[in-house]
């Protein structure tokens, strides 16, 4: 064959490469318009669900559940509202005995217009589309619901100074802190609860992910990466929750026997559902008929956007998590793994060229797509007593040898990951994964479905801790793994971020850069399944591999403004007075 044609036929492989690469890398959003169907449906869209200690009340958790994506606060004069006909839901899971929820919170929204004589969403006091809700609560897995607060307050879009705080023209409040301050409420059962506009907290460099995961690193100074979120506003459903209230013997943390204690970890998840029919009358009003159907779900970040292809992504959001067995295959060989493996796509994202999969961790081991893992080691002496050991909890971890990933990215999204060897640090070890290391992890709830996971009896990191870090449980690693004050013993003991994400998941937490990472299989390396480049010989497993994926960032890896250190944390909505597009860049 002449060389032109080798040339043209290498030239037409690249170019499909990059084609297949381009057309089937997926959107990071979190949960902003991450399906064809709820991306026209707004109202009813799950954007983002934390769950995280309280830090200035620790003996509680905190829930937030934000919905209405990509929302500019000066986009008026229907600025955006929660839906009328939708049903918000938080799901809280914390028996394996149960067959779906043990805690269900739902709330449901009313609205008036207060002066239908004028255009203006507010004037002379009264506002149009003023919103309450009702908050009801099911013991039983939503048999039945009980009302514990009604007539609940939501707080007017923050328009501007003249519509907030000049009065007469506007509300008079003092500020508009006041009035989320006000509409803090506390249910007939204790729990604080808070419904509104907020600041959108993720953060993501949306544009570079959008072309074909063309991340920007911090300190590209020729084009740096950009918070996509930036300066757009959300509507927040947050809850403030005593532990004994969520814990399902209702013990308070003081009576947790560990800070890892099994039986204080809760499985999260939030949903919206309308009614099945909609009916356009011919005087402008609509009608809405028909059972519920769920029509939106969030559990762990980026699950929809990252994991689920676009042919399941309607189905994913259709179901609960108690059905997710069918969706399984999908977190045994992710997707994103074929654009961190040289032998796949990985040569058409240079992006990512820092996260490279193992493909012969400790020259044994295969972890790339389709590859065999540690299936060799199904069955054999050297898992008893471990997580894969079948006679404890089956074949899930191992159930294949074209399933490598069946032993991190699942647990991760579906089941928690125990206190239990392989998962623990590698940290005296002695070199053998296999072995008891440092716990550092437990939010082991095996009910199979993508939930949010957290152990509550996991102590708060202070936000000012100088160990501090966005990179939640991956950080701690690092701590256990590296850090003299950590890494001596193999004792259980407290690290810093050990109730960062995916341990829950708190306002801080960089869940874009710490999913790939993950993908890139650094929880593998975490336990002593190291980096390709570490031998025996090795001086120390912290390889430049290693190195190159700690450094990895997804480019934008904090929030445009702060969080408040209170309830409910999320920051005051951006004034639409004050919004220029110019800001966000």
């Amino acid at each position: 064959m002449k060389k032109s044609h080798l040339l043209l036929r290498q030239a037409g492989k690249i170019a499909l490469l990059l084609c297949m690469a381009t057309a089937s890398l997926p959107a990071f959003a979190s949960s902003h318009r991450e399906a064809p169907l709820i991306a026209s449906d707004p109202q009813a869209d799950n954007t983002d669900l934390y769950a995280f200690r309280s830090p200035d009340d620790p003996g509680s958790i905190t829930i937030i559940a934000n919905y209405i994506p990509f929302q500019l606060p000066e986009g008026g004069p229907n600025y955006y509202t929660f839906g009328t006909n939708v049903r918000y839901e938080i799901h809280i899971k914390n028996k394996t005995t149960t067959a779906g929820d043990d805690i269900t919170y739902r709330f449901t929204f009313s609205q008036v217009n207060q002066d239908n004589t004028t255009f203006f969403n507010i004037r002379l006091g009264q506002q149009n589309l003023k919103t309450t809700y009702t908050c009801e609560k099911s013991m039983d897995g939503g048999v039945t619901f009980t009302t514990i607060l009604s007539n609940g307050v939501v707080p007017p879009p923050n328009i501007g100074p003249r519509s907030i705080t000049s009065s007469p023209v506007g509300l008079g409040a003092s500020a508009y802190g006041a009035l989320i301050q006000n509409a803090i409420g506390t249910a007939s059962t204790g729990e604080s609860l808070f419904c509104g506009p907020a600041d959108d907290p993720f953060f993501v460099d949306l544009a570079g992910a959008f072309d074909a995961g063309n991340f920007r690193p911090e300190g590209n100074t020729v084009n740096p990466p950009k918070d996509g979120l930036a300066r757009y506003n959300v509507n927040t459903i947050a809850i403030k929750v005593p532990i004994s209230m969520l814990q399902k013997d209702g013990k308070d943390v003081g009576q947790a026997a560990n800070i890892l204690d099994p039986d204080f970890v809760i499985g999260v998840w939030a949903s919206a559902s309308r009614r099945q029919i909609k009916t356009l009358n011919a005087d402008g009003t609509t009608a809405s008929s028909g059972d519920w159907v769920q029509v939106s779900r969030l559990g762990m970040p980026l699950t929809n956007e990252a994991v689920i292809p676009v042919g399941s992504k309607d189905k994913w959001n259709a179901t609960t998590p108690y059905n997710d067995l069918q969706f399984a295959a999908f977190f045994k060989n992710p997707e994103l793994a074929l654009y961190m493996d040289d032998s796949q796509f990985g040569g058409a994202v240079p992006s990512l060229n820092a996260l490279r999969i193992q493909k012969s961790a400790l020259q044994a081991f295969d972890f790339r797509n389709g590859k065999p893992g540690l299936f060799a080691l199904r069955n054999t002496p050297a898992v008893q007593n471990t997580a894969f050991d079948e006679t404890l909890f089956g074949p899930v971890l191992l159930p294949d040898n074209m399933s490598p990933r069946a032993v991190d990215i699942l647990p991760i999204f579906y089941t928690g990951v125990p206190n239990l060897a392989p998962y623990q640090l590698a940290t005296g070890k002695s070199g053998n994964p296999l072995a008891a290391g440092k716990p550092f992890i437990n939010n082991f709830l095996p009910t199979l479905g993508d939930m949010l996971r957290l152990n509550m009896a996991v102590p708060v990191t202070p936000r000012n801790d100088p160990n501090f870090s966005s990179l939640g449980i991956v950080k701690a690693a690092v701590l256990g793994l590296t850090d003299p004050a950590y890494s001596a013993t193999t004792n259980l003991e407290f690290i810093p971020n050990m109730d960062g994400f995916p341990n829950g998941r708190r306002l801080e937490d960089d869940v874009t850069t710490i999913e790939l990472q993950a993908v890139s299989g650094v929880a593998l390396a975490a336990i002593g399944l190291w980096y390709d480049d570490y031998t025996s010989a090795s001086a120390s497993p912290v390889t430049p591999q290693l190195l190159k994926v700690l450094s990895f960032t997804a480019g934008v890896t904090h929030n445009d403004t702060t969080f408040k250190t209170v309830f409910p944390y999320v920051q005051e909505p951006w004034r639409g007075y004050d919004y220029t597009l110019q800001a966000r860049f």
